[in-house]
């Protein structure tokens, strides 16, 4: 999708996803979101076009790093529990707790028993957060291997994005069937009434974006709230320039 296209499109979805924030603030509601799927699949680049225009005290974006010494002897969702959204909050999970069910079963970064207990414990764990009335999307954001090697030579090659490639990720390039194998598992296991999975197509980046955020806006309620024109009174005086009196000074600019 061109540019042009992808920006007329995505601002009339952002006046939506601000009546979506204002919603949760009339009513207290919470909204979990989770983003998960394989590197360079594009959880970073949706995340930022929901979060662009919303209040950043509203909207908490958690991507936590692995799991420290002590983390690791929690109960695992113990420190997810922590970034979980209060009243009239949004939290957005550029990856979650299936961490246990992707990359550390694909990359043996946990046991087989702890794998187990992880894909009993999700659908029960997920009930408990949505009958205490959190609202929770799955989505899966789905890529083809030859988009997403395309994708990982443009950050090798791309000094602003190589920050993105980390260890794992080069050693994860040549398990993409084991992968998707887990993937189908975690999706069988964990893919419930109360939690469903929604599968997006992600080889377009910005298709895949308005796709996503056109389907969570439509499976919430009604977020139409009555709202009044905001009317700047006028000035008493003539607008005041800012000026510095004192040893500090702004910093002159060369552009």
């Amino acid at each position: 999708m061109k540019k042009k296209d992808y920006e007329a499109h995505l601002e009339p979805l952002q006046l939506e996803l601000n009546q979506l924030a204002r919603w949760l603030q009339h009513t207290g509601k919470r909204l979990v979101v989770l983003l998960e799927g394989r590197d360079t699949a594009g959880k970073g680049g949706t995340i930022n076009a929901i979060t662009a225009t919303l209040n950043p005290r509203q909207v908490h974006v958690v991507a936590l790093a692995k799991p420290t010494e002590r983390e690791r002897g929690q109960w695992y969702f113990q420190r997810y529990v922590g970034h979980l959204p209060a009243a009239g909050e949004i939290a957005l999970f550029d990856r979650s707790w299936y961490n246990r069910a992707g990359v550390e079963r694909v990359m043996g970064f946990c046991s087989e028993s702890e794998y187990t207990r992880f894909l009993k414990q999700a659908p029960v764990f997920e009930k408990m957060l949505v009958e205490d009335g959190i609202l929770l999307f799955k989505y899966w954001l789905a890529v083809d291997q030859a988009q997403q090697e395309a994708r990982f030579a443009e950050r090798a090659a791309d000094p602003l994005k190589r920050w993105k490639l980390s260890p794992v990720d080069l050693a994860a390039r040549e398990k993409y069937r084991e992968y998707g194998q887990a993937r189908d598992a975690m999706f069988e296991a964990t893919h419930t009434r109360h939690a469903p999975w929604y599968v997006v197509d992600f080889n377009d980046q910005r298709r895949g974006r308005l796709t996503l955020i056109r389907h969570l806006l439509d499976h919430l309620p009604d977020l139409r709230l009555p709202e009044s024109p905001v009317t700047l009174p006028p000035l008493a005086g003539k607008p005041a320039r800012e000026r510095f009196t004192g040893p500090v000074k702004p910093i002159r600019s060369r552009y």
